[in-house]
């Protein structure tokens, strides 16, 4: 038997493993956060990949959920360090003509820019999910609402969030300019734009940033991430790193909650499982990886149309089809030669991450799953294309392919950093089709990962909804 010295285990510290730890801690469970790496956070951690005296996100920077997180703004973590930068604007999506769209904190200002019809259009979409949002939120951030908290809300952002992408862009908008600009919010979902629910993305990250301003934490993800972990151990939790876990026998406790995906739960607790439960988990889709590149530049970022340089995230991709034929290829096993790129420039209002009068950037592209092709070129020249003279900002570039991405974090299988694909079909039934989904057939065995409803994002309800059930059950 194993030795129970804790209450309650949580394998991952993700932003989702430490949820679970803290829920359970604050139900006065005696917790143990075991983490296979030397520094805490999965997918939300920071580093010097570059030069002295920059910092780096691994992966997630930009925090709207997470600042929108009904779990995490439950949490005091202003008083454990954490401090919140806010752009004067959430996103910018330049087109060709040296134009660009500004998506404002105020809907109002934001339709203002669009102009004409299609500023009403993004009025009468996004302005009424923003008013719900608070009503939403617990529906949309959790497992199937069976029965909606709130019907009416649900029933409104559904008429919405059920179309492919591509099609309710056409249907709601005359112009490229605010098609384009919500096809580069679907493609978040990085699923095809023909695919029924991409559209949800849109609308919902269309809201979020009204709603939330996307913000990031001062001085890199990682204090988010230390913030909730001083708060854990406020809380008597305890923590380990460096303890990768083979096998559910070494970890010292009768509950269990896990914030892996299903390849690695199949690893460490395969022979305990039963053979139709571990084929359901061996089905289980991971879809297009990543390709990464952080920036350590001399100048901030030119842009032709210089109220870009207001946003904090930035999407490169040029009109709605062409941003539609880039997630396409990529969910065909294809690299597309005009990439859609999501970029983040967050020491334009965040200098603490750069030495001073210097800057931090860093872009990605969605291609084919664990593919190891090297985008720099292709994604260089989509920046170039809006921003001039971008190559001569650089002092120093580091890249990750897909692989390497999986290589950072475990979760992020063939460089899938959204813990599975978030199509109409597994939704809600990530990881497995079942009314409580973070439940396993092994007693005291959870999952808590972004392999659980409701997915990829920094918002922990994964793992508060995984160790609201474990205490229940």
């Amino acid at each position: 038997m194993p030795d129970t010295r804790y209450d309650a285990a949580v394998v991952g510290s993700g932003p989702n493993g430490l949820a679970a730890a803290i829920t359970l801690a604050q139900a006065g469970r005696r917790v143990l956060l075991i983490e296979a790496r030397d520094t805490l956070g999965g997918g939300a951690r920071s580093a010097a990949l570059t030069l002295p005296g920059f910092t780096h996100d691994v992966c997630a920077t930009v925090l709207g959920l997470g600042a929108s997180s009904p779990f995490f703004r439950s949490l005091p973590l202003a008083e454990h360090g954490l401090e919140w930068a806010l752009p004067e604007a959430p996103l910018a999506h330049p087109l060709d003509d040296g134009r660009a769209v500004i998506i404002e904190r105020s809907v109002e200002a934001t339709a203002h820019g669009i102009g004409g019809a299609d500023g009403a259009a993004w009025r009468r979409l996004i302005g009424p999910i923003v008013d719900d949002w608070e009503r939403l939120l617990p529906d949309l951030l959790g497992p199937l609402p069976l029965p909606p908290r709130h019907p009416l809300s649900l029933l409104k952002f559904g008429l919405r969030a059920l179309w492919p992408a591509r099609a309710l862009a056409k249907a709601v908008f005359r112009g490229e300019p605010a098609r384009a600009a919500f096809a580069g919010l679907a493609a978040h979902s990085i699923l095809p734009l023909d695919a029924p629910l991409s559209a949800a993305f849109g609308v919902t990250l269309g809201a979020n940033a009204h709603a939330s301003g996307w913000p990031v934490a001062k001085g890199g993800s990682q204090r988010f991430i230390d913030a909730l972990a001083s708060y854990f151990r406020s809380s008597g939790g305890e923590i380990q790193t460096g303890w990768e876990v083979k096998t559910l026998d070494e970890i010292p406790a009768p509950l269990v909650l896990c914030d892996l995906t299903p390849r690695q739960l199949l690893r460490i607790a395969g022979e305990r499982l039963p053979a139709g439960y571990q084929r359901q988990l061996e089905h289980f889709r991971h879809g297009p990886g990543v390709f990464k590149i952080d920036y350590a530049l001399s100048d901030p970022i030119p842009w032709m149309a210089s109220d870009v340089g207001r946003a904090g995230t930035v999407h490169l991709g040029g009109t709605l089809d062409e941003i539609a034929t880039s997630e396409a290829a990529a969910n065909r096993g294809q690299v597309a030669d005009k990439p859609y790129v999501l970029l983040a420039q967050t020491s334009r209002f965040d200098p603490s991450r750069a030495p001073a009068g210097k800057h931090t950037a860093w872009a990605y592209c969605h291609v084919p799953h664990n593919a190891s092709v090297d985008m720099t070129a292709a994604i260089e020249a989509q920046i170039e294309r809006f921003a001039p003279g971008f190559g001569d900002c650089v002092l120093a570039r580091a890249t990750k392919t897909a692989p390497q991405m999986e290589l950072w974090n475990a979760n992020y299988v063939g460089g899938d950093i959204n813990g599975g694909v978030q199509d109409a079909l597994q939704h809600y039934t990530r990881p497995v089709a079942q009314l409580n989904p973070y439940a396993t057939p092994v007693k005291g065995l959870y999952f808590c990962s972004s392999s659980t409803p409701p997915g990829g994002g920094v918002h922990g309800m994964c793992g508060w909804h995984a160790a609201t059930h474990a205490l229940r059950d």
